[in-house]
């Protein structure tokens, strides 16, 4: 039975992006290289050698785009700043035609009527900050801060929600534990000293970025959650959900929300201590206007492969991961209760499948447009089960560089022809562009 699920006055209906992902002019107007530029020309590291240099072309391209926003009728933007386009060095000497870039897309979004949401750190570090040691470096922190100080300074006045920082934990395991993006380290004590920094760079930016705007102007953070599952009941399963539940909830939750971090569990699961001087924690822990969440998909714990009662379900993305809608609802009701963030922005949904473009210049994307509608439906249930939600920004915008996938991933809502760079708004684009005109949802 169909059911039209009706959102709140002035919810916030976007799309998301990422500077590295779509920018391109990689060498252009004085923007210095990013760890992202070193890592992808490195032989290897990304499907087929793809790299950032041209991606979406959105640096020449960006007013087309804002364009396509307007038509789709988006109330928000979420896209975030290229730190060495800003400082190519990561520190001192401003690219003033850097910041001009970015100054002329907060107006051409404005005059849409579309508010920017403003990503700092989206996991491009200036490659000089690395070659003197990155995340590991306490002085990163600091050249943080000052980072956002510049980009503030400059947009604070039009800009009114800033997220410090995207998804650290990737920055952590994948970048430092791991080795699968830059700077390609696998070193647990400098991952989990990773982890402090980012967090203690956040703290430090936020008061910069209060400062630097008014009344309206608002700062969070944005963390990449998963809702745990133990595959069975057995007590080895429940341990790794416990485990789970420390890496992908509560190692940055807790620091934020609680002013400590979850070193007993950490330790019991392998996780270094971290060097935390004194003041470090309360400078983490100031209060957040809101908390970004990106949700994807869930985690099933299990012991041992192909062991327990708890199975995923049958449809699942190009990337791999299992299609779970109730997962959201269950992760928003769970950070809700256990850390009461003032307000709570969905800052990244979506899904990759495969798109074919016609030859009439449409993208019949069936799956993504079912998707979005059952993942709308468990955000509007959290909701009427308390959850402050405030807004929604479904990844991606275009087709874009998906990091080591390349451009073999799409998770737009609108279709990327790389040869030619035409945009091709999908099926999926024209549904959500259909939600937000009604502020709301029919549910099958």
């Amino acid at each position: 039975m169909a059911e039209f699920l009706q959102f709140p006055t002035g919810f916030v209906w976007g799309t998301a992006t990422a500077a590295y992902q779509i920018e391109g002019a990689a060498n252009e107007d004085g923007r210095g290289p990013s760890i992202w530029d070193t890592f992808s020309h490195t032989p290897g590291r990304t499907l087929n050698g793809d790299t950032g240099d041209v991606a979406c072309d959105h640096y020449h391209r960006y007013a087309q785009d804002v364009a396509l926003m307007k038509e789709l009728g988006l109330k928000g933007y979420r896209f975030s700043i290229s730190w060495p386009r800003v400082l190519p060095t990561g520190c001192g000497q401003v690219n003033a035609a850097g910041l001009d870039f970015y100054d002329r897309l907060v107006d051409a979004l404005l005059a849409a009527g579309i508010d920017p949401y403003v990503t700092l750190y989206h996991w491009d570090l200036p490659q000089t900050l690395q070659d003197a040691g990155g995340w590991v470096n306490r002085e990163t922190c600091q050249a943080f801060a000052d980072y956002a100080q510049v980009v503030a300074g400059r947009l604070g006045d039009r800009v009114h929600h800033w997220i410090t920082h995207n998804e650290p934990l990737v920055v952590t395991l994948h970048g430092h534990l791991y080795g699968h993006h830059p700077p390609a380290m696998q070193d647990p004590a400098a991952a989990s000293q990773v982890a402090h920094h980012l967090m203690l760079s956040h703290g430090l930016a936020l008061p910069v970025l209060r400062a630097a705007g008014d009344s309206q102007t608002q700062v969070g953070i944005t963390l990449n959650l998963h809702p745990v599952y133990p595959a069975s009941d057995e007590e080895e399963d429940k341990l790794v959900a416990e485990r789970d539940t420390l890496i992908y909830q509560r190692w940055f939750l807790d620091p934020l929300f609680r002013g400590r971090y979850p070193l007993e569990a950490m330790r019991k699961h392998g996780v270094e201590q971290p060097i935390i001087k004194e003041g470090d924690l309360e400078i983490i822990s100031q209060p957040m206007d809101f908390l970004g969440v990106n949700y994807y998909t869930r985690l099933i714990a299990r012991a041992s492969a192909g062991k327990g009662k708890l199975e995923p379900e049958d449809e699942h993305t190009t990337m791999g991961w299992e299609v779970y809608p109730d997962g959201l609802r269950v992760l928003l009701e769970l950070v809700h209760r256990n850390y009461a963030p003032k307000a709570i922005y969905i800052t990244e949904n979506g899904a990759a499948f495969e798109d074919t473009l016609r030859e009439d210049g449409t993208v019949d994307d069936e799956q993504r447009r079912r998707y979005l509608e059952r993942h709308f439906g468990a955000a509007h249930a959290a909701m009427q089960a308390g959850v402050p939600l405030r807004g929604y920004f479904v990844w991606s915008l275009l087709d874009n560089f998906e990091w080591t996938y390349g451009y073999f991933q799409r998770f737009g809502i609108i279709y990327t022809d790389y040869a030619t760079q035409q945009r091709h708004i999908k099926k999926s684009g024209y549904f959500y562009r259909d939600v937000i005109a009604r502020n709301g949802v029919t549910c099958y």
